[in-house]
Parts: C-alpha cells; sequence; structure tokens
C-alpha cells in the first residue's frame, strides 16, 4: 500500500460531523463518559525495526495500517461508543525527506534547525504567552523546498495568502 492509499485510510471520516459537541448542551455537566487515547501509530517503524535500520527503511506503512484499522474497528464496535478517540505520539516514522516538523503547544512562535531538519513551533490561535498575535501558520510544499509564514487571525482574514506562496503553489 502507497502512503497516498494510506492517507485514503485516514479520510474517510471527512464531512462527518458529531452533534453532540456542536450544541450548547456539551458546556453542563452530564455525568460520567470515556474516550480511548491511542499513541504511537507509527508509520514506517515496524519494518525499519525489523531490518535494524531506524534512520531509514521506514517506507512501507501495511503493518501499521492494518494494526490501526484494527483499533479503529475495535473502538466502533464498543457499546456505548466513547466520546472521542484522541491520537497521540509519532503519527510516522521519520522518512527519507522529511525536512521539518511544525508542532505547537508553546503558545508563542519558536524553533531552530537540527542536522538539516526544521524545527517550526507555531503559536496559538488561542492564549498567547508571547508577543505574537492570535494566528495560524500557512506551509506551502514544493518538490524543492518548504515554505511557511505565520499569520495574525486578522491578517489572514482580510488578506488572505501572499502572492509569492500562492505562486509556488502553482509550480
Amino acid at each position: 500500500m502507497s502512503a497516498e492509499e494510506a492517507g485514503d485510510v485516514f479520510h474517510r471520516a471527512r464531512g462527518r460531523t458529531l452533534d453532540a459537541f456542536s450544541s450548547e448542551k456539551e458546556r453542563e455537566w452530564k455525568g460520567p463518559f470515556y474516550f480511548i487515547q491511542g499513541a504511537d501509530p507509527q508509520f514506517g517503524l515496524m519494518k525499519a525495526w525489523s531490518t535494524g535500520n531506524c534512520d531509514s527503511s521506514g517506507d512501507e506503512w501495511e503493518q501499521e495500517i492494518r494494526l490501526t484499522e484494527q483499533a479503529i474497528q475495535a473502538i466502533n464496535r464498543l457499546n456505548p461508543k466513547p466520546r472521542f478517540f484522541v491520537l497521540c505520539g509519532d503519527l510516522i516514522h521519520a522518512m527519507p525527506g522529511v525536512r521539518a516538523v511544525f508542532s505547537g503547544h508553546y503558545h508563542r512562535n519558536a524553533g531552530g534547525t537540527y542536522k538539516n531538519l526544521d524545527m517550526v513551533v507555531s503559536s496559538a490561535i488561542g492564549c498567547q504567552l508571547g508577543k505574537d498575535t492570535h494566528g495560524l501558520r500557512v506551509v506551502v510544499v514544493t518538490a524543492e523546498k518548504i515554505v511557511h509564514r505565520y499569520y495574525s487571525l486578522d491578517e489572514l482574514n482580510e488578506k488572505g495568502i501572499e502572492d509569492d506562496l500562492m505562486e509556488l503553489m502553482k509550480q
């Protein structure tokens, strides 16, 4: 199974909504509930681990996809259903070509570089702990490079994405 096909597996729920979370009634305590937490599907690691080459060899995802599908099927059979499912940890094993890692949680913009790998930390939509504005990071990926820019919510709403980034997507 290709990486593209693997991505399709996890996009099947696109467009679905969970009505319980879209209403005012969720603001009030309604009694005990449970949720499911899963961690580290880390697509590509099983092959890398089995070959003893964890620095590469992360190009086959079949085993992890099968196990992740098995986990989702098990969750879908539960009764009552969990309130939600959160997936944490490593989603993929570092595959050749990974040039940047994007994260948040620091509530300010930050980052650095280590051995040609960029670490980009985006500030928050919500509470700011630094001088950055409430915003979002736009990331454009081309075959040659990754270009990213942080926009305040006002900038993005009023002006949209700047022309130079839009031009990169046409190439």
